[in-house]
């Protein structure tokens, strides 16, 4: 494990040694700590006792394999997770099977790049420390935690998923395109598809459905995107 005493810590979870001691190098001079674990087994239990800031997680492992990972991981912690993947094919079937990281990243990559994402996708979560309620309506935002709460019931998201509903809880009503979701969620530019957001959404709206099972809060416009509205829609 690399020191930087106070900076985050960031879990490598690589079989090729190589990469890892690069990427290593590369996000200790971004500013992190980084710890590596070369086969899966040992995952979740390092997870538990260290508390890492991120999760960079290989597919394919040893021992345990990542997609395996991903949804224990995902089923206990909202830990930001990043999916690296040999496959550029593989990104649409990843998105398929909802696995809930917060980003993917097609090998071969550059180390410097990797850094970037691990910036955005933790730069997502350092938001404000008193929770938003953008207005008064169906459920309340915690920006803190990553929660979304009706009052009586809670859920956490991700990263990605609460900045998603942070967006479109703002301005009730108005219709976001996926290119405008894309620039809010994805600050550094990066080119994701349509699919993407799709994928986030279906995630989303399948969280929210736990607290209001009788309530459709995202609606879809066709051939445009999505708006959010508190209030179910009325016949006409």
């Amino acid at each position: 494990m690399t020191d930087n005493t106070n900076a985050p810590l960031i879990l490598i979870v690589e079989d090729e040694q190589r990469l890892a001691a690069l990427l290593a190098d590369y996000l200790h001079a971004g500013g992190y700590r980084s710890a590596h674990l070369a086969e899966g087994t040992e995952v979740l239990e390092w997870i538990r006792d260290h508390r890492p800031a991120l999760v960079l997680l290989d597919l394919m492992l040893p021992g345990r394999d990542g997609l395996t990972l991903c949804r224990e991981i995902r089923a206990e912690s909202q830990i930001p997770i990043i999916i690296t993947t040999a496959r550029v094919e593989e990104i649409d079937r990843l998105l398929g099977l909802e696995l809930g990281a917060d980003d993917y990243v097609c090998k071969p990559y550059s180390p410097r790049e990797l850094v970037a994402r691990v910036k955005a996708v933790l730069r997502r979560q350092q938001v404000s420390a008193e929770p938003v309620r953008a207005l008064p309506g169906a459920i309340d935002l915690d920006s803190a935690r990553l929660r979304v709460s009706d009052g009586e019931r809670t859920v956490e998201l991700t990263a990605v998923e609460f900045a998603l509903l942070e967006t479109l809880h703002r301005a009730p009503g108005r219709i976001y395109s996926r290119e405008q979701l894309m620039e809010r969620i994805y600050r550094d530019r990066r080119v994701v598809s349509d699919r993407t957001i799709d994928s986030h959404v279906k995630k989303l709206r399948r969280k929210l459905a736990e607290l209001l099972p009788d309530r459709e809060l995202i609606h879809a416009v066709y051939g445009v995107g999505y708006r959010y509205e508190d209030q179910p829609d009325t016949p006409a």
